[in-house]
């Protein structure tokens, strides 16, 4: 539509695109009226791209395609009507559309090591200011990155790009029509990170070691292809190539070693790019043939007051000699020294070991012994208590299922009777399926439990259940039965419920708690997954699901935490549902910088002041400029809508001090303001005249002051200025002096003095209620003095 405004309905203002067409209407009261338009102040009778129209009572002012020249103030006159409007010609940053989506649609794809650069031309009214932001964060030059602007174009340069500059790029371009965004994103592809360390040694023997890492955090944008694999024996300088694996396979097994030899492994990952660096593990010792394996922890028989008898069986591996017998070592529970038990290797696999304290817990361990010496040790035993033996307690009472649903089962029961001094320390569940005779243990719970729910079952799924009390005596006899689980819930596809209460657009002031909730559905319950511009939210976000509902909180929203917000839906058969919302975090900017006054033109005062912190995060920012001319004066705007940091104020008077304030403002309001802290003079230039009297001889022409035209009182209203004069006569040239209320104000910044020619003038400027008062003008010379007196009286604004 075209921009219209008419006039005589205070509609005073048309905001119009440049290119764009715009029209300006006035109605009249009579059809015989002849109006005349005025632009700037002069009379329009034809302009380029205007056309001057009348429709019975209306005038029309119609441009078919607004340009810079038809910005200004107009006037319609006709009949009794008067009346004024104003046209801005907007002319915003903009960007070939062609070249825009090439830049936004394909990523910058860059070799590291390469040079980038990005150039972006523009059109618009100037001076457009041009930033170049990532991760929402303005880049300036330093040694790699370079931005450079003129008046047409801005270009970013990186000199040798890494990963680090991977990326999501903002181009934001911003003049005093409007701002321009534009989103980028560079991708720089490079040889991988070396594989994830540290390389584990998985299995280790006489014939062959095979080890095992992780894949590289970062593939350098490139998929890894392959692993090499290189081996250095210990003492020497040279690494031989052992062989390759595929990029799914991440561990790797050589036979090509000798025994009780020490080498070192590397492996470097390989993609399309490059080979990385390595990953190289500790030093690695093959075992040798002849010592014995370790045998298995050994089993505590039976306890007394001071002995604990123990058995063992022999090694899988028992080397390359027949075992001879077997070392056995015990320790305090605690401490990590090994003490012997005998003297001489035990033949048996079975020993009662005396001598033990009574009520201290042991550990035992044993190693086995062939010709070649004294193989591994084993694992150390379950602890021990040297004591006599106690009686294990009875059976649970009341044993059964308290409920059930298509995935678990809940058992609870009574405690056994205890018989003295055996308490019961705590209950041992196990389960078997109905098909299988082996029991599997699922939990061992404290004493003051006497429920479980075992999980993870499946719908109509038989099994058999038992518990058994646990004391100091050993467990007790179990308590069976049989349970089955429930018939499964109907399957319900994941859905998020999204209401009317649930908005895309999110506006949070900063500070202020992000909280979003969000209701779905699903059956069995599905997974839920929040992300932040795609990626996993970050620390300070705290998500909660529960009772059909998700919620998203962060406790205080910071600028960061800007973006597009995803929730997610999964089930186990792969069906996905997706939801995603805009959050914006403002806040009142923060004050512009420093004010800086320059007199570029003479009579003219330029403004300029360094940014508001918050312009690199809000688009929507803006300054006004406002001045007043005293300390004691009121502030008026000079400049608003301001979105550059310069202002230049033309209308200066000489001989004034003005004082200037600049406001930060956006949608939600104003900063506090930044104001000059000394006032800004121009110095007035007083013309010298010099009068040349004629000389009589033998004349006196000494005359005493005398006043040819006296002061004469003045009422004035709050805010104008007030010009007070007479004219004095007399010789020598009288010295003229001004008072208020006998106070000197020869010095006083807020009046100005003139005496040009005998005529005496007083300025008062921005009269307030204090300049109310009596006004004296002394004319004094050698020959005598004379006096005028006035009166100021001051009204306020009706």
């Amino acid at each position: 539509s075209v921009p219209r405004c008419y006039l005589n309905k205070q509609l005073a203002t048309v905001r119009v695109l440049k290119g764009e067409p715009a029209e300006l209407s006035c109605t009249v009261s009579r059809d015989n009226v002849t109006g005349t338009w005025f632009k700037d102040g002069l009379k329009l009778t034809s302009m380029d791209g205007v056309v001057f129209e009348k429709k019975g009572l209306v005038h029309k002012l119609i441009i078919n395609k607004a340009d810079d020249i038809h910005a200004g103030k107009y006037r319609f006159e006709g009949g009794d009507v008067k009346t004024e409007a104003s046209i801005f010609v907007e002319d915003p940053p903009k960007v070939d559309q062609v070249l825009l989506k090439n830049l936004t649609s394909v990523p910058t794809v860059a070799k590291a090591g390469e040079g980038v650069k990005l150039r972006i031309p523009f059109e618009g009214r100037g001076p457009i200011r041009a930033a170049w932001l990532k991760d929402r964060m303005e880049l300036g030059d330093d040694t790699r990155v370079r931005v450079d602007k003129t008046d047409t174009c801005t270009t970013l340069s990186i000199s040798s790009c890494d990963r680090r500059d991977c990326g999501d790029y903002k181009v934001r371009l911003k003049n005093d029509s409007g701002v321009l965004e534009i989103s980028l994103k560079l991708m720089v592809i490079d040889k991988p990170q070396p594989p994830a360390g540290p390389i584990k040694i998985v299995e280790r023997s006489a014939d062959n070691i095979t080890i095992q890492w992780k894949p590289p955090k970062d593939d350098g944008g490139k998929p890894v292809q392959r692993y090499l694999v290189e081996r250095q024996q210990v003492g020497r300088n040279d690494w031989e190539t052992l062989g390759e694996t595929p990029r799914s396979c991440t561990s790797f097994t050589t036979s090509k070693v000798e025994e009780e030899m020490s080498y070192y492994f590397r492996v470097r990952a390989v993609n399309a790019e490059g080979v990385s660096d390595a990953l190289e593990s500790e030093e690695v010792k093959a075992a040798g043939k002849a010592s014995p394996g370790a045998p298995d922890p050994p089993e505590i028989i039976s306890t007394s007051k001071d002995t604990i008898t123990i058995s063992w069986k022999a090694p899988c591996k028992s080397g390359a000699s027949q075992i001879m017998g077997y070392i056995v070592q015990k320790r305090k529970k605690g401490t990590v020294t090994w003490l012997p038990v005998t003297n001489m290797p035990v033949k048996d696999k079975k020993l009662k070991v005396p001598g033990l304290k009574k009520g201290v817990q042991y550990e035992f361990r044993v190693a086995a012994v062939n010709a070649a010496g004294t193989g591994q040790p084993s694992d150390p035993s379950k602890p021990a208590f040297a004591q006599d033996p106690t009686q294990s307690p009875g059976q649970v009472q009341g044993l059964k299922v308290s409920s059930s649903d298509s995935t678990s089962v809940t058992l609870t029961w009574n405690k056994p009777e205890v018989q003295d001094g055996n308490d019961v320390k705590g209950y041992e569940v196990e389960m078997r399926p109905c098909n299988s005779l082996t029991w599997t243990k699922c939990f061992t719970l404290p004493a003051q439990s006497t429920s479980c729910r075992v999980q993870g079952l499946q719908a109509r799924e038989k099994l058999f259940l038992r518990v058994r009390a646990l004391s100091d005596g050993g467990p007790g006899e179990p308590s069976e039965l049989e349970a089955c689980a429930g018939a499964a819930a109907p399957v319900v596809s994941p859905k998020l419920l999204i209401d009317d209460t649930v908005k895309s657009f999110l506006v949070i002031k900063a500070g202020n708690p992000i909280r979003v909730k969000i209701p779905f559905q699903g059956s069995p319950e599905p997974v839920v997954t929040w992300l932040k511009d795609g990626l996993p939210l970050p620390s300070q976000a705290v998500v909660s699901t529960e009772d059909g509902s998700t919620q998203l909180l962060f406790r205080a929203a910071e600028f960061s935490d800007s973006g597009t917000y995803t929730v997610e839906l999964g089930d186990e058969l792969g069906k996905r549902e997706t939801f995603s919302f805009q959050v914006q975090i403002a806040d009142i900017p923060q004050p512009p910088g420093v004010i800086r006054l320059e007199e570029n033109v003479p009579n003219t005062v330029t403004v300029t002041w360094d940014p508001s912190a918050s312009e690199q995060w809000d688009k929507n920012l803006y300054y006004t400029v406002l001045k007043r001319e005293s300390q004691k004066g009121l502030w008026h705007v000079l400049g608003d809508l301001i979105y550059n940091n310069k202002f230049t104020f033309t209308r200066v008077v000489p001989g004034r001090d003005y004082y200037f304030r600049v406001v930060a403002k956006n949608d939600l309001g104003a900063s506090d303001p930044s104001d000059t802290v000394q006032p800004w003079r121009i110095w007035k230039k007083k013309a010298e005249f010099r009068v040349k009297a004629q000389k009589y001889r033998g004349v006196n022409q000494n005359q005493p002051p005398r006043f040819l035209v006296p002061l004469r009182s003045h009422v004035v209203v709050t805010g104008s200025e007030c010009h007070m004069s007479c004219a004095v006569g007399g010789h020598p040239r009288p010295k003229i002096t001004w008072y208020k209320d006998s106070r000197d104000l020869s010095r006083d910044p807020n009046y100005f003095c003139t005496n040009d020619f005998g005529v005496c003038s007083l300025v008062v400027l921005g009269v307030t209620k204090q300049d109310e008062g009596e006004y004296m003008v002394e004319a004094s010379n050698e020959v005598g003095r004379a006096y005028s007196k006035a009166f100021l009286a001051i009204k306020g604004n009706s």
